[in-house]
């Protein structure tokens, strides 16, 4: 069974927290990001490599935002593009912050149950679907 959710963020919110936040707030066991448009005054964003991470000043437009959410973990991967046109794409990490708005829809499993377990083939916690 699907469930959707939508609502809105405003200036100066914490996007990750505050996605984070919604889905504990909720009681959503297990969800994904469906779409997330807005802007943001500053990203950070971690690169493929895991070591990098980058620090972007706004103004920025956001044109991807996915990921699964768990009651402990959101994972999400977002684009952004610059005042330029210049697109920059990673892991969302705590300090990205809200300008103006962002509008947030994702989708509940309710028949589902997502966690993260580490896995030793990795190194990471890894999405765990019962």
């Amino acid at each position: 069974m699907l469930t959707p959710h939508a609502f809105r963020l405003t200036l100066g919110k914490d996007l990750k927290l505050s996605i984070l936040a919604y889905v504990q707030q909720e009681g959503i066991k297990a969800g994904s990001l469906l779409s997330c448009v807005g802007c943001l005054s500053h990203a950070s964003i971690r690169l493929a490599n895991e070591s990098e991470s980058l620090e972007l000043a706004g103004p920025l437009e956001i044109l991807t935002l996915s990921g699964t959410l768990t009651p402990e973990h959101v994972h999400l991967h977002i684009s952004v593009a610059d005042k330029s046109g210049r697109v920059y794409g990673g892991h969302l990490q705590e300090g990205s912050m809200v300008s103006y708005t962002a509008e947030v829809c994702l989708a509940e499993y309710t028949n589902l149950s997502f966690s993260r377990e580490l896995d030793a083939t990795t190194g990471f916690t890894e999405l765990v679907v019962r």
